[in-house]
């Protein structure tokens, strides 16, 4: 057991990835969410692929649909311990 080493717990994962994780955990399609949104699934193909800006309206829209916290989709990285590290 010495040489055990402890588990990553976290992996960085871009704004896009996020919203694409997110979406396959509730096990939709794109075009699932983008029927239960109104946003184009060219849209979110593109916001999955990190060539469009989430933005903070379509944050919230997709945040309902996939019932989470629109901070998960914006700062998927976020960790709250760096930002008060001296």
């Amino acid at each position: 057991m010495k040489e055990y080493r402890v588990a990553k717990k976290q992996i960085d994962v871009s704004v896009g990835e996020s919203v694409r994780i997110i979406r396959e955990l509730q096990e939709m399609s794109q075009n699932d969410l983008s029927k239960a949104t109104g946003i184009p699934q060219s849209t979110i193909s593109a916001i999955e692929n990190d060539r469009v800006n989430l933005g903070v309206e379509r944050a919230k829209q997709l945040a309902r649909t996939l019932k989470c916290h629109p901070a998960v989709l914006v700062f998927p990285g976020w960790d709250i311990s760096h930002e008060y590290a001296a």
